[in-house]
């Protein structure tokens, strides 16, 4: 009996899913000028300086580029998507910089995108 409970326990715990870290999650991206945008960019591409919370967001993205955000919350990915869309549009070539430091064989960043899209 007591193996049951044990198991039950460890399956629970196994389904869980785990997040990123969500000290970040309350940024306020839909307000972020072009400029801030930037310096993030800047700092993912490895051009520029990363502050406290762009260290945070860097050392997330390869891997939730490469599992299409199934760790970040749904306030991440909102994060990631307004990023992607805003960059795409103010900074074409720093857009395809991203994606290929990030994405240099152009496999995930579809699925990414299809993850994000709704967030």
């Amino acid at each position: 009996m007591k193996w049951v409970i044990v198991l039950s326990a460890l399956m629970v715990l196994a389904a869980a899913k785990e997040l990123y870290s969500t000290e970040n999650d309350d940024f306020d991206i839909d307000s972020a000028d072009s400029e801030t945008l930037k310096a993030f960019l800047n700092c993912f591409n490895d051009k520029g300086a990363c502050d406290e919370r762009s260290t945070d967001f860097k050392n997330d993205i390869p891997e939730a580029v490469v599992q299409a955000c199934a760790k970040c919350t749904p306030e991440q990915k909102h994060i990631f998507k307004v990023f992607l869309e805003s960059i795409k549009v103010q900074d074409p070539e720093g857009y395809k910089v991203f994606q290929q430091k990030y994405d240099p064989q152009n496999k995930y960043i579809a699925a990414l995108q299809a993850a994000i899209a709704n967030a």
